[in-house]
């Protein structure tokens, strides 16, 4: 196993070049508090829409002060999406000042509710408008500013090698790309190969920004392959996190040495997930925090091989219900520690 080199933005070190995507719904604060609990070298936060951070109201602003928080020492991007200049740059002030230490530019949404509003991956029709975006979100803060983007709108648009060289020219400080299209959704299996020209374009400027390679990264083989073929630096752990926190640590073990994360099953499974639980709850509140936790514990019992036993946690109507159906299903068992792998001789 192969120590990396640290990545540098501006004051701001990361850890093992293993992080946390940022997904809508998904990485809100308890779920980034109960991964940074094993370990990433960075983790991202759910996409923040400007339209409502520059309209004044407070229970958005609560919220995005609480995803602003830093957990555990793990550094935190705050993602923020949109389409015009200047409410980018005031939501990125704002997002700053709650306490942001990076802030991500959402270029690669392909979600149609999104891009029908010419904001995420609908940017990269229009590369001098997508610039100018950039440009006004770095002259705003004094955080590092990085930028995540698709390989390109469809296969007649595959232009992620200039919208980074350009964005990299702006000082944009690092530049993530998922291995598809916008037209792929997520269909399919990532391209990570098609990564590499943005390596290759980025390699020829001075002080090149490093490269993220994101998509279909769920374990250590598949984060190895990501970079042998994208020619990237990190990469970016998305829906394999789901229902197993510990992911991005065990990554981050097997190909760096950083520390082995304990894989919990039994009564420490039940505590876990007892625990993001309730930080589902005093982060939402009763009503609503019921309803959202409903996918992670489906996620949990389908990583654990209990995937029939997902109507018990379903249909849990109260916390308290919630809480004894989680100790029914997930109970029993030993702590198992995550199975080391050789070192992959592309990464010495």
């Amino acid at each position: 196993m192969t120590p990396a080199d640290p990545i540098r933005l501006g004051p701001e070190t990361l850890g093992p070049p293993v992080f946390l995507a940022p997904m809508a719904g998904i990485t809100d604060l308890p779920f980034r508090r109960a991964v940074s609990r094993f370990g990433a070298g960075l983790v991202v936060s759910e996409m923040v829409a400007s339209t409502e951070m520059v309209t004044p109201r407070p229970s958005t602003r609560a919220a995005v002060r609480a995803k602003a928080l830093t957990e555990g020492g793990v550094p935190v991007s705050v993602q923020i999406a949109g389409r015009e200049a200047g409410p980018m740059a005031e939501t990125a002030r704002i997002v700053e000042n709650m306490g942001a230490r990076i802030i991500d530019i959402n270029m690669g949404c392909p979600a149609k509710k999104v891009t029908g509003g010419m904001s995420g991956a609908a940017l990269m029709r229009d590369l001098d408008h997508a610039l100018g975006l950039i440009e006004a979100v770095i002259g705003a803060v004094t955080v590092p500013v990085t930028l995540k983007m698709r390989l390109g709108w469809d296969g007649d648009c595959l232009n992620a090698p200039e919208l980074a060289r350009r964005a990299a020219g702006a000082g944009v400080r690092m530049v993530t790309v998922h291995g598809r299209t916008r037209a792929q959704f997520y269909t399919g299996q990532a391209d990570w190969s098609a990564i590499r020209p943005v390596a290759d374009a980025l390699a020829d400027l001075d002080q090149p920004p490093p490269l993220v390679a994101n998509g279909d990264v769920v374990d250590a083989a598949s984060a190895r392959q990501a970079l042998a073929r994208s020619g990237a630096r990190a990469v970016m752990v998305g829906r394999g996190a789901q229902g197993a926190p510990w992911a991005v640590a065990a990554i981050m073990h097997q190909l760096y040495g950083s520390p082995a994360p304990q894989i919990p099953s039994g009564d420490r499974l039940v505590d876990l997930v007892g625990a993001h639980y309730d930080d589902i709850l005093s982060f939402y509140g009763a009503e609503l925090g019921l309803r959202t936790a409903r996918k992670h514990l489906g996620w949990y019992a389908e990583r654990a091989g209990l995937g029939d036993s997902r109507a018990v946690l379903m249909r849990a109507a109260s916390p308290a219900e919630a809480m004894t159906a989680i100790r029914h299903v997930f109970a029993g068992g030993e702590v198992v520690p995550a199975d080391p792998v050789p070192a992959d001789p592309v990464l010495a």
